[in-house]
């Protein structure tokens, strides 16, 4: 059973906290199922944005992990925030995390794409 999004935000805040550094939520979407972007904000005034990972990148038994990909990486805050919007327009739902840090570490659990027999890319 995945956790409710409402809790896994709140203990990635405290994460955050806990190393230093500064979290906040910016859109608040669905307590119980909502998606969840995380906007990296660096000292240089660049931006990351990292999303859900699509299904193909989960196995069977990992139906109940949150899984990111980095969508946008080190570009503008403009163009972070028109890919929010854009998102916001397909799913009102979304949470948007502002996360203030240089490293992510070990904060959130990023898929990568690997091709496997089928054809299909999984983590």
């Amino acid at each position: 059973m995945r956790l409710r999004t409402d809790i896994f935000v709140s203990a990635l805040m405290r994460r955050v906290f806990a190393r230093g550094d500064f979290a906040a939520v910016e859109a608040k979407g669905a307590e119980e199922a909502g998606a969840v972007f995380v906007r990296q904000v660096f000292r240089d005034g660049s931006e990351s944005l990292h999303a859900p990972a699509p299904q193909s990148f989960f196995e069977a038994e990992e139906s109940d992990r949150r899984l990111f990909e980095t969508r946008l990486d080190r570009v503008e805050a403009s163009a972070v925030g028109a890919a929010i919007d854009r998102e916001r327009r397909f799913d009102s739902d979304l949470w948007v995390l502002t996360v203030e840090t240089d490293d992510l570490g070990d904060l959130m659990d990023f898929g990568t794409a690997e091709p496997k027999d089928d054809g299909f890319f999984r983590r």
